[in-house]
């Protein structure tokens, strides 16, 4: 199959998305009994671990939610998602919407809440499921709770936070990365000027403060104080994948925006992280890097990771639809046949998720504390949605 076929690949990723992995989770993922979802999934779908994490239980209400207003009001994907949105209602937070962690399989609560991503992903889960239903009381959570995110962004671990205050107060890349994705997917329910401030400020922060253009890489860390780079193992740390699915995120405000200037921004720093991030003698993108080639304090630092691979697949796929760069649909290439090729089970539905550098599967697991019903299914999507209108841009360019 030609590259640059984007019909035949628009219907790869689409068959891959709706015959493979969604009815995976669909059948393999839902605790009936309970409510919710099981993650810890071996390489054939069976539970081997029922603890629930909050963050993955948003993440998936979330993609049903999405699927069904985005591709088919298919009412077993509209119920795997008011099923897991309700349990996540009921036992997911404190009940001032302080979400936990994670909870047993009943939903008591297992650890307490520490993670800002469990809000972060409780937002966009409601905020998708009051789309989905119309249900106001969805609505009202997902505002506040990112009423609640948004009064944590100079402290997001607040009374959890291990550092000793003072010495080296850092901010760290991964919330403003989200708040990008965060406030275009919650739109619907925000004041115009309110969403404007905080696309704007977000921007700012991805594209001012943890872009370097004296590297020409985006950083983990800077120091809180003076938005500086700190020489220590945080300072130092780069995290490639972050940086390039941060890259789409921008490029899609950047077309909400009509801000061309902000795509080609974008489209050139994801280039410039995947140049950087590549592993010349195995394929692959690491996981961690230090910026001045030291060892890095993270032991998983050259295993090769699903989500950062399907998530360059993305940007390396917009920066081509919306500058035309062919480094991008050059990239794109490379690493579609890596993540196809590595990745992707031949035996059993759903994707592998942890490779050694040498390519080769580190854990059989389907899903687990870390991986769930999220990058795979929505980089598919994606993937599908953006080679489905390039496939329509070339057949009208060659009619016309």
């Amino acid at each position: 199959m030609s590259i640059d076929d984007f019909g035949a690949l628009s219907q790869q990723y689409k068959k891959e998305l709706l015959e493979n992995v969604l009815p995976f989770w669909l059948s393999k993922s839902q605790d009936l009994q309970c409510g919710g979802y099981y993650t810890c999934l071996d390489r054939e779908g069976n539970v081997f671990d029922t603890d629930k994490f909050i963050w993955l239980q948003g993440r998936q209400v979330w993609l049903f939610s999405l699927m069904y207003n985005n591709v088919d009001r298919n009412p077993e994907w509209l119920e795997c998602a008011r099923q897991g949105g309700e349990f996540l209602k009921k036992y997911g937070h404190d009940g001032n919407l302080n979400w936990y962690f994670s909870l047993t399989r009943e939903g008591k609560p297992l650890i307490e809440p520490y993670n800002i991503f469990s809000y972060t992903f409780a937002t966009m889960a409601f905020g998708q499921l009051s789309k989905a239903t119309g249900n106001e009381e969805y609505a009202e959570i997902a505002k506040k709770t990112f009423d609640i995110i948004l009064s944590k962004v100079d402290n997001p671990k607040g009374q959890w936070n291990k550092a000793y205050p003072g010495t080296r107060n850092l901010k760290n890349f991964a919330l403003p990365m989200i708040l990008c994705n965060l406030a275009l997917e919650i739109e619907h329910l925000l004041d115009e000027d309110f969403m404007k401030t905080t696309i704007d400020t977000c921007i700012h922060e991805v594209m001012d403060v943890f872009y370097r253009p004296e590297l020409g890489l985006i950083v983990e860390n800077v120091t809180a104080d003076t938005e500086e780079l700190s020489d220590s193992f945080e300072g130092r740390v780069l995290n490639p994948g972050h940086a390039i699915e941060a890259m789409w995120f921008i490029m899609d405000l950047g077309k909400r925006l009509k801000r061309p200037d902000l795509i080609e921004k974008a489209a050139d720093i994801a280039v410039k992280m995947i140049e950087y991030g590549w592993d010349e003698r195995d394929g692959g993108i690491f996981y961690f890097m230090d910026r001045k080639g030291h060892p890095t304090q993270q032991l998983e630092w050259d295993q090769k990771l699903w989500w950062v691979h399907i998530e360059t697949m993305i940007s390396m796929l917009k920066g081509y639809q919306l500058t035309g760069s062919q480094k991008c649909l050059e990239w794109f290439e490379k690493v579609h046949e890596y993540t196809w090729s590595h990745f992707k089970d031949p035996e059993y539905p759903e994707w592998f998720g942890y490779l050694n550098r040498q390519g080769k599967v580190l854990l059989p697991l389907k899903g687990g504390k870390w991986k769930g019903c999220f990058h795979v299914p929505r980089g598919l999507y994606q993937c599908w949605k953006t080679l489905e209108e390039l496939d329509k841009a070339q057949k009208e360019n060659h009619i016309k």
